[in-house]
């Protein structure tokens, strides 16, 4: 189980992440998403001792990551897939791992195996690895030890869509097993795929946790008008405000029946009033960030 309470990290003036709490339990995907420069990658360094927090924790098992003997037997980490050797090859990046963590040498190639990199893979230098290889054998690196959590940074970059597809089935066996996953990624489809719970950050801040069930049933209205500058004042002046969609409508924070009335007592023509969870989570996420920078922080 992976706890974060109150976590806090600042760059002289400005706050990478601000007082964020969550919990991923085991048995669990949890799917961590938010706009680049939202805090993600700095939540998760912080989670793996990577990166001291100003303020607040982050356990794992009750622990923070630095006081674990052995980390690795219990959490495997994927946070960066080009921070390997690149002199030496798949199999000797995983020896080495295996000799550190007092891993019997066999497991080693049924890791490999394990991550679809071939006995000819294995024996090529990193330098030579494509992304999606280097991804592959950063999942057997986190794999190694056997862990009960994984801790993973955009872990399909780079990998085709096939191969997009299985690390989703080894994801979804991970967890159904008990195991306890943290998933950071941009690919918000396949995060909706294989995800039993959300976190979304933006600003620094958690804007939304919770079921990804719950979380999408709730994520607002979609309206459409034949007016679209009309509807706009319309909702202005009942207080409301839209998030535009990639299609030309808005979605609302309100019911349905609330947006209708008013549209109604405008004699505004509508064309499309339905409940936004259709959308889906990347509509989700579009509205829940709405506003937030898309270009990566510079710190």
């Amino acid at each position: 189980m992976i706890t974060v309470e109150h976590l806090s990290k600042r760059y002289g003036s400005h706050p990478a992440v601000d007082d964020v709490s969550f919990t991923c339990e085991p048995g669990t995907v949890t799917g961590f998403l938010g706009p680049n420069g939202a805090g993600k990658s700095t939540t998760m360094r912080m989670i793996c001792g990577l990166t001291p927090p100003t303020s607040g924790t982050a356990t794992v098992d009750g622990q923070p990551y630095k006081r674990m003997g052995n980390p690795g037997r219990r959490i495997g980490v994927l946070l960066d897939a080009s921070a390997q050797h690149s002199g030496r090859t798949g199999r000797e990046v995983l020896t080495l791992a295996a000799l550190t963590m007092g891993i019997d040498r066999r497991r080693v190639d049924e890791s490999l195996d394990r991550v679809g990199l071939n006995k000819t893979a294995a024996k090529r230098r990193v330098k030579a690895y494509s992304l999606g290889m280097r991804q592959r054998l950063g999942l057997a690196y986190a794999l190694l030890g056997d862990p009960g959590i994984l801790v993973l940074d955009e872990p399909a970059n780079g990998l085709d869509p096939e191969g997009i597809f299985w690390m989703r089935g080894l994801l979804r066996d991970f967890a159904d097993r008990g195991g306890t996953v943290l998933l950071s990624s941009h690919l918000l489809r396949e995060v909706e795929a294989v995800a039993d719970k959300l976190v979304v950050i933006g600003g620094g801040r958690i804007v939304a946790e919770g079921d990804k069930n719950e979380l999408l049933a709730a994520s607002g209205t979609v309206v459409r008008a034949l007016d679209m500058g009309a509807l706009d004042m319309v909702l202005q002046r009942v207080g409301l405000t839209g998030t535009k969609t990639t299609d030309g409508g808005v979605v609302v924070q309100a019911d349905a029946e609330v947006i209708g009335r008013a549209a109604a007592d405008a004699g505004l023509v509508l064309l499309e009033l339905r409940p936004a969870g259709g959308g889906g989570l990347e509509q989700m996420f579009l509205t829940l960030t709405a506003g937030d920078s898309v270009k990566e922080a510079v710190r």
